[in-house]
């Protein structure tokens, strides 16, 4: 079958963003042109991973000598999105990501694609009967400024989560928290 691609050119909005209280959220991945929407599920640490990657990325692109290009070293007040995620109707759970930079038209490039066979096999609530065979991948092409404005964004998001234990370095749940570590 072929692969069926979601593709969002110049989105409109482009958002990580939760559902669930800290310590049972899920992350999601939304975006929307127009009326199209698609919102796949990807993991705390992968929010984390591609929020560090494009800022990385636009900080590479500042540091180059003669820079021809435009890029904000922090965000633009007018790209700020501080709103919930639109309805959420997950198209699939996000396995490999690949993040890249297309200098033909100055946008930040991601691609996700979903958990593989094995992978779901492995984690028995990701896979869902209901699904087509037919492969899928998101790719979404963002200005500089707009990935600036991701990037804060997802930072903020992974890091509302459970506060950090000063002694152990885990999450402390709501309901409490056993360190194991000896007193110092």
């Amino acid at each position: 079958m072929p692969t069926i691609v979601h593709e969002f050119a110049w989105p409109d909005r482009v958002v990580v963003g939760t559902i669930g209280v800290p310590g049972e959220r899920t992350f999601y991945l939304q975006v929307r042109s127009g009326k199209q929407i698609v919102s796949i599920a990807l993991e705390k640490q992968q929010s984390a991973l591609l929020a560090e990657k494009i800022d990385e990325i636009l900080d590479q692109l500042i540091s180059l000598e003669g820079n021809p290009f435009s890029v904000p070293t922090s965000t633009p007040v007018e790209l700020v999105d501080n709103d919930q995620l639109e309805a959420v109707e997950e198209q699939f759970r996000t396995g490999a990501m690949s993040l890249g930079w297309d200098p033909s038209i100055l946008q930040v490039v991601i691609e996700a694609y979903p958990l593989t066979d094995v992978d779901a096999d492995e984690n028995d609530e990701s896979s869902n009967e209901d699904d087509t065979d037919a492969p899928e991948v998101l790719r979404v092409r963002m200005p500089v400024g707009t990935a600036r404005a991701f990037a804060k964004r997802t930072r903020e998001v992974v890091g509302a989560g459970r506060p950090i234990c000063s002694r152990c370095g885990y999450p402390i749940d709501a309901d409490g928290h056993i360190c194991t570590l000896p007193e110092v």
